[in-house]
């Protein structure tokens, strides 16, 4: 039996907390954190976030899983099709190079999820906006309602 990277999601704020919490217990546990510069009306600070907000990434056995909701703060597994989301050991070493990576000054994390609308700036199609209908690993389908179309995208695969 191999142990598997999943992805727990816990209370907002938590992420650090549950993080120490799980790792004194001999979990292995990863939740990477980013800097971010927040600025007030009298004083600018340099803190720490999750870049995940809510997420932790724990590394178990699967007959282990049940063990993390003994731990303040864990609300549940991430799924995805009806099964805990399993994260491949090559994603979790990537975000750790790119983490890693001193010409990066800047992360931004956001999903494309159906019903979401875009805009489309292509001299083509004008200035038009698209309903994401379907989201895939390599591929965006949208609907460009005004011309009565479906357009496919294949996204590019950046080496």
């Amino acid at each position: 039996m191999s142990k598997n990277w999943y992805v727990l999601y816990v209370k907002p704020k938590n992420e650090k907390k549950v993080a120490e919490a799980l790792s004194k217990a001999n979990i292995e546990v990863y939740c990477p954190f980013i800097k971010e510069t927040k600025i007030w009306s009298d004083r600018k600070k340099i803190i720490e976030v999750p870049l995940f907000k809510s997420y932790v990434f724990v590394r178990l056995l699967d007959k282990d899983r049940q063990l993390v909701f003994d731990f303040p703060g864990v609300v549940r597994y991430l799924f995805w099709l009806g099964k805990p989301a399993v994260v491949k050991d090559h994603e979790i070493d990537t975000i750790q190079e790119w983490l890693s990576n001193d010409e990066v000054d800047e992360y931004t994390v956001t999903s494309i999820l159906p019903g979401d609308k875009v805009a489309i700036k292509h001299a083509m199609l004008g200035d038009k906006q698209a309903i994401v209908k379907e989201v895939g690993k390599t591929r965006v389908k949208l609907v460009l309602e005004g011309f009565g179309v479906v357009i496919n995208m294949k996204l590019k695969q950046i080496a």
